[in-house]
């Protein structure tokens, strides 16, 4: 169920993309957050893209399962932005690959 879900999620997401004219470079489903590196045409703000992102991805996920829904949301409100300036691409998509294998060192 779980990775039915993650999976779902990410097709959903790369949906998004593709509608908005984003690249995704880099995204990953954790069990309690996401990584989503997009490169997106400066017209759209970074708070309009995480508010899309996550408004879009929200609905068509609880519709889809609806036993996922915690305290009548998906999401919470909060999301962190952040530019690449001074970061390669590469850089930060290595970072978000290797997120599994720290999944395990929270402890």
């Amino acid at each position: 169920m779980v990775e039915d879900v993650a999976e779902y999620i990410k097709e959903i997401l790369k949906s998004i993309a593709r509608e908005l004219g984003c690249e995704i470079i880099a995204l990953e489903v954790m069990p309690d957050h996401i990584h989503l590196f997009v490169n997106c045409p400066p017209r759209y703000s970074p708070s309009y893209l995480a508010n899309y992102f996550k408004g879009k991805s929200a609905r068509l996920a609880l519709k889809k399962f609806p036993e996922i829904r915690t305290k009548g949301k998906l999401w919470t409100r909060s999301y962190f932005v952040s530019t690449a300036g001074n970061v390669s691409s590469e850089t930060i998509r290595k970072y978000i690959e290797e997120q599994w294998g720290k999944e395990g060192e929270k402890n």
